[in-house]
């Protein structure tokens, strides 16, 4: 079965581009502060020097988002729509990709991290998402704020049908039982395929409009 034809009046977007040039555009301003305060040797220092985290933080992140995309055109169906790198009007966040199926809207947050992901339970203390020994709770709130974006234009184009969210991890070492947290789940891209390739409600011409529509509101960022 061959994957229909996408239609001209929308642009799918490129997974990772804006995460590319923020990594690009902090390379660039490093580059130039170490060159003009350093004229004679600034060159050896950035040959011989690495790069800093927060800068470094872009690109691993574009590579996520890369993968994760490559992935997903892998492993759904050909009846499934997925728009990448889509920017919130009116903020300067971005959601990874939002992907149309017959089983509702889905919105994605790429996460390429190392180590262990898991949800620890104390006893006396709150319930933590952590990556590597390291809490890392506050990954769900950026999903959270997409996935009630999204719920809100869906709510004036199509409030039947679910939205639903969920952390996409890559190079992560996840748990073969099945993870959630606060009510998201922690998958990695096959799995999360599966979920999305499930039967639904969401007929093949309405979820074409439904893509124009959200790729209009979230255009490529």
């Amino acid at each position: 079965m061959s994957a229909p034809e996408e239609p001209s009046e929308f642009d799918a977007g490129t997974a990772g581009a804006s995460a590319r040039r923020e990594h690009a555009r902090r390379r660039t301003n490093r580059e130039k502060r170490v060159r003009e305060k350093h004229p004679r040797v600034g060159g050896l220092m950035l040959a011989l020097g690495d790069a800093p985290s927060h800068e470094t933080v872009w690109a691993r992140g574009a590579v996520g988002e890369e993968q994760v995309a490559r992935f997903l055109a892998k492993y759904l169906k050909a009846d499934v729509v997925a728009l990448h790198d889509r920017a919130i009007p009116g903020s300067r966040a971005n959601i990874d990709h939002i992907v149309v199926a017959p089983s509702g809207v889905w919105v994605i947050d790429s996460k390429r991290y190392k180590g262990k992901v898991a949800v620890v339970k104390p006893l006396f203390a709150r319930t933590k998402l952590t990556i590597n020994g390291r809490d890392k709770s506050k990954l769900i709130d950026g999903l959270a704020n997409q996935v009630t974006v999204v719920k809100a234009v869906m709510a004036e184009v199509a409030p039947n049908v679910p939205v639903r969210g969920a952390l996409c991890f890559v190079d992560s070492d996840m748990p073969t039982r099945k993870l959630s947290f606060k009510g998201f789940p922690l998958l990695k891209v096959k799995p999360l395929a599966k979920r999305i390739n499930a039967r639904g409600p969401l007929a093949q011409d309405h979820l074409r409009i439904i893509v124009s529509e959200l790729a209009r509101r979230f255009p490529s960022a």
